[in-house]
C-alpha cells in the first residue's frame, strides 16, 4: 500500500498553544511591571504586518526592534524579508529574552533600558541602523524622555531612515508638527485589539 507524504509546513509563530502562552506570559509580566510593559496581549498579526511594512528590506544595516515582548513584530520583519541576522532586539524582560533566543536564534538579543539606548547598544552597533521598529509604551514616560529616544535612535540610524511606533491612543505618542521629523501615520488598524495606528517618524535632511 502507498502512503503519500506531505512536506511538513513550517512553524509560524505564535500561533495556536504558543499565542496561548505568549498571553498569558504578557499578562503576568503586565500584572508584575503595568508601566513597564503597557500591554496585557502581544501585537495582533495585523498591526506587526503594518509596522513591519515601513521597513525596506533593501536598505542595508541593522534593524532595531525596541521592546519585542514574545516576538510577533521580529516574526513580521522576518517575514518581511529582513535576515534574522539583522536583527538587534532590545528587551527588558528576561523571560522575553529568553523566549526571543530560542524563536530567533541568529537575531542579536540585547537585555537592557531601551529608553538609555547609547548605554544598552554599545559596542553592539557597527554601521547605521536601516530602521527602528518600536512597541514601548511611550505614554508612561514623560514627553521629554520621549523625544530622547527619538532623538537617540535617530543618531544611530541612516539620516532618512525611520522611527516606527505604534500606539493605541488618539493622538500621536511624539508631536506629529515638528520642523525637525517628517511624520505619517497609517489608518486605525482595528483588528488589533485594542485598536491600534503606526507612527512613522523620519528625520528631515538639510538640502
Amino acid at each position: 500500500m502507498l502512503q503519500s507524504f506531505q512536506r511538513p509546513r513550517p512553524r509560524k509563530l505564535p500561533l495556536g498553544k504558543d499565542r496561548f502562552e505568549d498571553e498569558a506570559r504578557f499578562l503576568r509580566s503586565w500584572l508584575e511591571r503595568p508601566l513597564v510593559v503597557g500591554a496585557v496581549t502581544p501585537s495582533g498579526k495585523a498591526l506587526a504586518r503594518t509596522m513591519a511594512a515601513y521597513v525596506d528590506p533593501r536598505i542595508p544595516g541593522p534593524v532595531l526592534e525596541l521592546g519585542p515582548g514574545t516576538g510577533p513584530v521580529t516574526e513580521a520583519l522576518v517575514r518581511r524579508g529582513v535576515a534574522q541576522d539583522r536583527l538587534i532586539l532590545v528587551e527588558f524582560n528576561p523571560e522575553f529574552c529568553r523566549l526571543l533566543k530560542r524563536r530567533f536564534p541568529k537575531a542579536t538579543i540585547v537585555q537592557g533600558d531601551a529608553y538609555d539606548l547609547p548605554e544598552t547598544l554599545s559596542g553592539v552597533l557597527a554601521e547605521p541602523a536601516a530602521a527602528t521598529v518600536s512597541s514601548l509604551p511611550l505614554f508612561t514616560k514623560p514627553m521629554d524622555q520621549r523625544l530622547e529616544l527619538l532623538e537617540a535612535a535617530q543618531g544611530m540610524m541612516h539620516p532618512e531612515a525611520p522611527f516606527i511606533q505604534f500606539t493605541y491612543a488618539v493622538v500621536p505618542p511624539i508631536p506629529a508638527r515638528s520642523p525637525f521629523y517628517r511624520t505619517r501615520a497609517s489608518n486605525r488598524i482595528w483588528r488589533n485589539l485594542p485598536p491600534a495606528r503606526v507612527w512613522v517618524y523620519n528625520k528631515v535632511t538639510a538640502p
